[in-house]
């Protein structure tokens, strides 16, 4: 049965604080968003550069929050639509959405760092306004890389610092540190406390970082359509020896 207005305002209200402003028939769920119609705006700004037909495609958003882009896949068409999250007050909120939406979309609690579980791989991967809020960015990347990618991922993060991406080459002398002093090489700012009021702040990257970390975690750059996005492809294994899966328990094998 279709929801009144006053249902879903009250719906809304209960669910509430909202990181996405959504329109749910008419109601907005932040319409006081400090960053203007977030995340719409910016979806308008990079939505042309993803197939407009996901027709039989199945589509794994990371992070989902309020499930905006999960939402906005499904609507393009894919055949299969999971949006993952680790907090369950956004959980609820992307079930709702997507219930008034009468949109048919998987929501499931799971942490990044376990998505491996998940044993599938994924046309399109959504990473998307993540990586920042992790204690173990690159490690998340190489999960993702290894265990989910089938095809095309689109990647988001929060970057500060300079936009220029300088040419660092491969290998330097001990002794050279003034690359380390140019603008453009890669920087990964660590937050001790909190930026943005949000403690789960921990990484800023500026420009050169995130390129150079996707580079690193075997991804491809093959299109770079809004500030902040990528759109990536796997290539090739990643540096070094890939993800590392710590033991856990009381540490021996097999506990």
């Amino acid at each position: 049965m279709k929801l009144t207005r006053t249902e879903i305002e009250t719906r809304v209200s209960a669910l509430g604080p909202w990181f996405h402003n959504l329109d749910l028939d008419g109601v907005a769920t932040a319409p006081d968003h400090f960053l203007g119609d977030y995340p719409r705006a910016k979806w308008k700004r990079f939505a042309s550069a993803l197939p407009a037909d996901l027709s039989g495609r199945s589509v794994l958003d990371i992070g989902c929050n309020a499930g905006f882009y999960s939402i906005e896949m499904k609507r393009r068409g894919a055949a299969r639509v999971l949006g993952v999250d680790f907090d369950d007050a956004y959980l609820d909120q992307a079930r709702f959405a997507a219930e008034v939406a009468e949109l048919d979309i998987t929501f499931e609690k799971l942490s990044v760092y376990d998505i491996a579980a998940l044993g599938e791989r994924f046309d399109v991967v959504l990473f998307m306004g993540v990586l920042y809020h992790l204690r173990h960015p690159l490690l998340a990347l190489d999960l993702i890389r290894e265990h989910v990618v089938g095809d095309l991922m689109v990647f988001q993060s929060m970057q500060r610092g300079s936009p220029q991406v300088a040419e660092v080459g491969e290998n330097h002398n001990f002794w050279n540190t003034a690359l380390f002093e140019e603008p453009g090489f890669p920087r990964l700012h660590f937050i001790e406390h909190r930026y943005a009021d949000d403690p789960t702040n921990w990484w800023v990257p500026n420009r050169a970082c995130v390129e150079a970390m996707l580079r690193s975690s075997g991804f491809a750059i093959v299109g770079h359509p809004e500030d902040e996005v990528y759109l990536c492809r796997a290539a090739g294994a990643p540096a070094g020896e890939g993800p590392v899966y710590p033991m856990r328990g009381n540490g021996r094998r097999g506990a």
